[in-house]
């Protein structure tokens, strides 16, 4: 497929390079020279230097042989005309990035819709989303739900006695009893393992297990984590992120206190959410903090618009007692780090954007992908096609990418955990775990 990206910001610079690894030819554009001329040295890409919204440009860069067009500048205007001029070349599927709202009311006489657009996507409702998704569950530092609820993936970071600690994956399989699930990937330090059946588990590795949504509990109690929604939580940045969580929030009958430090705001944020506490303080003010209570809580959104303020008051938080932090970061570059320095989550907005939109990308036999955060990884959920090389054959003996882990099989409602001798069958949904180097291979290997 022929991508054409304008943007070459993190968003646009991560989608590149993620589409291009998969062999799509990829075009990106930018209007800044000197960082068109540094992505060229690290991508295999075409780059074309100009506006994204001109016309001229858009030619350059051979606009009328493109398949999909996203525009991810960070101007809303330039997004959108750039996607509209691109369907005048006959361009099927557009994408763009807005951080505008009113592009995204049902009303607006320029939303979705009415642009022709295949996907709008607001940063902001991105993040907000995110973090309601991984608020609920404590221990687990990334939470995701695949075939309709019923297969999550979940990770969670190894402490220093944890009963894991040391076990071989073999072993882990002869403790887990009736409760079947696969640890489909470890990371330790920047480096993210297939594991096979004598890999160790180490202290300071965090893994990623799939399991049946029903085990979770069970799941957690044997290899001692505990899970529970949160009743007290600080929101530190009342902006539109803050807003969105502590609104959806008060609709869960959860005790919630939001933190910003302009007072304009403040009194905005009090007309609006009825249940908050709005408080009227910097989200570094040690002492109001923990005068607030911020050390019973159950969880620490930081969602202001610097980095080193959510990095540092989520520090301060967990350093008074707070269970979970999830933490706002704009360079993804530090999000390993932030885990060894004892944050629990931490979310970069480009990074979840392009996340949806790989997922826009991918639509077709996969059904669902996401992309991990801080690793090269992702999970797919793919359909199995009516192949007769799958008919009987167990999946240890179907040769399976390399560099990729299934996880679980839904089939007719049921889900399976599977094993080397277990059997695909025509019309299964299953769960991948890959890395990006191979999913292509796990593309090819599932079509018919």
């Amino acid at each position: 497929m022929r991508i054409m990206i304008v943007g070459a910001g993190e968003v646009g610079y991560y989608l590149s390079d993620s589409l291009s690894a998969e062999g799509h030819e990829v075009v990106l554009i930018d209007r800044d020279q000197e960082r068109v001329r540094r992505l060229e040295k690290d991508l295999n890409v075409m780059t074309v230097v100009g506006n994204g919204a001109s016309a001229q440009v858009l030619e350059k860069g051979g606009i009328e042989k493109t398949d999909l067009f996203i525009a991810v500048t960070d101007i809303d205007e330039v997004n959108l005309v750039a996607c509209i001029l691109s369907r005048e070349y006959g361009v099927k599927r557009r994408v763009a990035r807005v951080r505008n709202e009113e592009f995204l009311s049902p009303g607006s006489p320029l939303n979705e819709q009415r642009l022709g657009l295949d996907l709008l996507i607001n940063p902001d409702r991105v993040m907000a989303e995110e973090i309601m998704r991984v608020s609920d569950l404590s221990e687990a530092f990334e939470f995701i739900d695949f075939a309709g609820g019923q297969v999550a993936l979940l990770g969670y970071r190894i402490q220093e006695g944890n009963p894991t600690c040391g076990m071989t994956l073999e072993e882990l399989r002869d403790l887990r009893g009736i409760y079947d699930f696969v640890i489909v990937a470890i990371v330790r330090g920047n480096r993210t393992i297939i594991p096979r059946g004598q890999d160790a588990i180490e202290p300071g590795d965090s893994f990623y297990l799939v399991a049946r949504r029903t085990d979770i509990a069970a799941i957690e109690y044997l290899l001692n984590f505990t899970s529970r929604a949160p009743k007290k939580v600080f929101i530190i940045g009342g902006g539109r992120v803050g807003s969105l969580v502590a609104s959806h929030m008060e609709s869960k009958k959860i005790d919630v206190r939001l933190v910003e430090a302009d007072l304009s705001r403040c009194q905005r944020l009090s007309e609006t959410l009825e249940e908050t506490m709005v408080l009227n303080f910097n989200g570094l003010e040690a002492q109001e903090l923990i005068e607030e209570g911020v050390g019973e809580a159950d969880l620490v959104v930081a969602v202001t618009g610097s980095d080193a303020t959510n990095i540092l008051s989520s520090l301060l938080a967990k350093h008074h007692g707070a269970a979970k932090c999830i933490t706002r970061i704009h360079r993804p570059d530090f999000i390993p780090l932030l885990g060894k320095l004892g944050i629990d989550v931490a979310l970069s907005p480009r990074l979840l954007v392009a996340s949806t939109i790989l997922r826009f990308v991918r639509r077709g036999a996969i059904l669902s992908v996401a992309t991990l955060l801080g690793t090269d990884a992702e999970v797919m959920e793919l359909v199995v096609p009516d192949k007769s090389d799958f008919r009987g054959t167990a999946i240890k003996d179907l040769g399976f990418p390399l560099g990729a882990n299934m996880g679980a099989i839904v089939r007719s409602g049921r889900v399976i955990i599977p094993t080397g001798d277990t059997i695909l069958q025509s019309g299964d949904d299953v769960v991948v775990f890959s890395m990006r180097e191979a999913v292509s291979d796990v593309e090819r290997f599932f079509e018919a």
